[in-house]
């Protein structure tokens, strides 16, 4: 195991991120946001605000930067700020303000006056549930409406009304934000009809690719740099407002053009996770055999339903054996900022339900909540004949109950002083993925390597990742590999999302390994050649011919090359029709609820996973870590309130809690380690994503066993424990 290649940078305070670059002539600007939910702009006054001082221009509607609506496939369309007059939702992009300094925007952008015909807006999902309508198809290909009957029974109700044991109830989430600690920005600059944007995204050949499109140019007209990425999981992964507007603005004004968002802006201006309502049914035998679960789903969205937060497909759909299961998504429009992933988009919302609702049967079963999960492990999704390449979650709960103690955990309250503790538990699963990638290599004369590839990490520790593996694949010491990531002119990576970077690129590196060492025992093999005519042979980064041995750089110095480049591509394929494939995990919390102030502390976490092959094992504690952490945070702390014109109430850190040191205790984490190489050469499955899984749920599992008292909706405050 090697130290995370990026945290000397980061800690000293040297990565530079997209708006540390400072360029000559660079100007600023600053976006206007809409004050209301729904309706049109009739006019925009710039007069003040164009005679401000350091003002060089200000863009509306009225006179907009020339942007075209970019659209990649799979992905969709791109929305893009200031082509038309229609405001959806408070906190809409509707102006953008550039002056010499960012002082001077600001103050200018709050000069200009708007005026509106408003429109009555919907901001709330629970008073227009009745308005909902089907989802479109799960991402996955899945329809909106599934159900599953063995033989005989007419309807999932009627397996329900069979069943000796029935546990039903309503449970809600919250909306969230990302919150990532870098708001969303850009630097752009135009140099010979070419563009360079830095910009902290998630995958910088598809923001070139986009803004490519928005721009009208040629792709390799635009060039995306984003070595280091201040947080992502989601709210990065399309090109952002300041994005697309510092590079319009730039080619208009002959500037380099620099744009952040606020704080408070990021909130609206960029997308969150939906609020969810999921009302589950689980019919069970008595001995905890489950006969029939119900789980119907409701999310908000933006009026263009730009995204569906998938609950139930995310999790019921696949978690557990049952002879009958019927699953439902729908959506409901809301005049609301838009949607998009958010880490474990569904599968931590849709587990919250889930596994409350399974800890609520276990409760009415009299069983054990780990017994009642255990009895019910699938070996294939239900309906489906593909099994699971590797399932270890029975180990993982086993393993987990004994670290945690579980056994001691009384079946009521435990008091410590002042404080009852609880224990609760979950399951945590998340599906492993692979996207396509293409990988770089460069062998060079000096004896090092480069692996490259244009993929970003949001903090997630891909970088070191690709010197592991070219390391490894290569036969070289680590040191010896330099990784470039974060550059839309490399190989193109992808998206880091969705848990897939590790066995996407790493694949791609094994792919392309092979092709460079290929090629480099031909060479050696070559006419005039050191090895001319001779079997060659490669291991330890030198090639063998009979006695005699060459480092690759010796050999490449003898042939009078600097470098062998090669490319390896590697996507998802056959073993699609072959298995069905999921990282799984059992979370563990302990819960410390005051007596009489009802402040809820968590005061010990343990999460065991079974995520393939560990790379590397320090980066994936912490990826872990801070999953679980989030977890706590959609527990106790996140929700950004809509008032009911639509207005945010808490769009900033003041106000939309978010847990600091002393609310988190030492996290602990086991791995229960079983290569998969049926999902992809390296053994890897994703692990970014499903630490944050089950989380919410535990700490809600934990607070009953503590107080006895039973909270359906998250965040718990403390208004609901003193009710008990």
């Amino acid at each position: 195991m090697i130290a995370r290649l990026d945290a000397p940078l980061k800690v000293t305070g040297e990565a530079r991120y997209g708006a540390d670059r400072v360029l000559p002539g660079m100007v600023y600007g600053y976006v206007v946001l809409s004050t209301i939910a729904h309706g049109e702009i009739e006019a925009v006054d710039t007069t003040a605000a164009t005679s401000a001082p350091g003002v060089l221009a200000v863009y509306t509607p009225f006179d907009p930067l020339a942007l075209r609506t970019p659209s990649l496939p799979a992905f969709g369309d791109t929305w893009v700020p200031l082509q038309d007059k229609e405001v959806t939702y408070y906190g809409q992009p509707i102006a953008f303000v550039v002056a010499e300094t960012f002082e001077q925007a600001r103050d200018a952008a709050a000069l200009v006056e708007v005026a509106y015909r408003e429109q009555p807006a919907r901001t709330s999902l629970l008073d227009h549930l009745d308005t909902a309508e089907l989802a479109p198809p799960h991402f996955s290909g899945a329809p909106p409406e599934i159900e599953v009957l063995e033989d005989g029974v007419e309807s999932i109700e009627a397996a329900l009304a069979a069943s000796p044991v029935v546990v039903e109830a309503t449970y809600t989430t919250a909306t969230q934000n990302h919150a990532a600690l870098e708001p969303h920005s850009a630097v752009a600059v135009w140099e010979d009809g070419e563009l360079t944007v830095y910009s902290g995204n998630q995958a910088s050949n598809m923001q070139a690719a986009e803004l490519a499109m928005a721009l009208d140019l040629a792709p390799e007209a635009v060039h995306a740099i984003n070595p280091f990425v201040g947080g992502a999981f989601g709210g990065k992964g399309r090109t952002s407002t300041p994005a697309f507007l510092a590079a319009a603005a730039a080619r208009s004004l002959g500037r380099p053009v620099k744009a952040a968002l606020t704080r408070e802006q990021v909130f609206t201006a960029t997308a969150g996770r939906a609020a969810t309502v999921q009302k589950l049914a689980i019919g069970a035998e008595p001995d905890g055999t489950l006969v029939a679960l119900r789980h119907d789903s409701w999310c908000h969205t933006d009026t263009a339903r730009s995204f569906v937060e998938p609950t139930s497909h995310g999790t019921s759909r696949e978690w557990y054996a049952t002879r009958n299961l019927s699953i439902t998504q729908k959506l409901v429009p809301l005049n609301v900022p838009p949607t998009t992933f958010m880490r474990a988009p569904g599968e931590a919302p849709g587990s919250f339900a889930l596994e409350s609702a399974m800890d609520e049967l276990a409760e009415k079963l009299g069983m054990d909540p780990i017994e009642l999960r255990v009895r019910n492990n699938s070996t294939a999704p239900p309906g489906h004949d593909l099994q699971w390449s590797s399932k270890h979650l029975d180990e993982c709960f086993r393993v987990g109950a004994q670290r945690f103690g579980w056994a001691h955990r009384p079946p009521g309250t435990r008091t410590d002083g002042d404080w009852l503790v609880g224990m609760g538990v979950a399951t945590a699963v998340f599906p492993a993925l692979r996207f396509p990638a293409t990988v770089g290599i460069t062998l060079k004369a000096d004896d090092t390597a480069v692996v490259a590839t244009s993929g970003a990490d949001p903090g997630t520790g891909l970088l070191t990742v690709l010197s592991l593996v070219g390391a490894e694949s290569l036969d070289i010491p680590a040191d010896r590999i330099t990784p470039r990531l974060g550059d839309s002119a490399l190989p193109p990576g992808g998206m880091s999302g969705g848990s897939t970077a590790t066995a996407s690129a790493g694949t791609a590196i094994m792919i392309a390994a092979t092709k460079a060492i290929d090629e480099l025992t031909a060479l050696a093999a070559d006419p005039g050649a050191p090895f001319e005519g001779r079997e060659v042979t490669y291991a330890d980064g030198r090639v063998f011919a009979g006695g005699e041995s060459l480092t690759f750089g010796e050999l490449l110095r003898a042939l009078g090359r600097e470098s062998l480049e090669v490319t390896g591509s590697s996507a998802p394929g056959e073993e699609l029709t072959k298995h069905s494939f999921a990282s799984w995990g059992a979370q563990f919390c302990e819960v410390r609820v005051h007596k009489w102030t009802r402040e809820a502390r968590v005061s010990r976490m343990l999460g065991v996973f079974d995520a393939g092959r560990i790379i590397n094992e320090q980066a994936a504690r912490s990826q872990l870590m801070g999953g679980m952490i989030w977890g706590v945070s959609a527990a106790l702390h996140e929700a950004l309130e809509i008032e009911a014109n639509g207005r945010p109430a808490n769009a900033d850190f003041a106000g939309y809690l978010l847990p600091v040191n002393a609310d988190i205790p030492e996290v602990d984490v086991h791995f229960v380690e079983y290569p998969d190489t049926l999902h992809n050469a390296v053994g890897a499955r994703g692990l970014g994503e499903i630490g944050t899984v089950g989380m919410a749920a535990a700490v809600a599992n934990a607070v009953y066993n503590a107080t006895g008292i039973r909270v359906r909706h998250i965040p718990i405050t403390i208004e609901d424990l003193l009710e008990g």
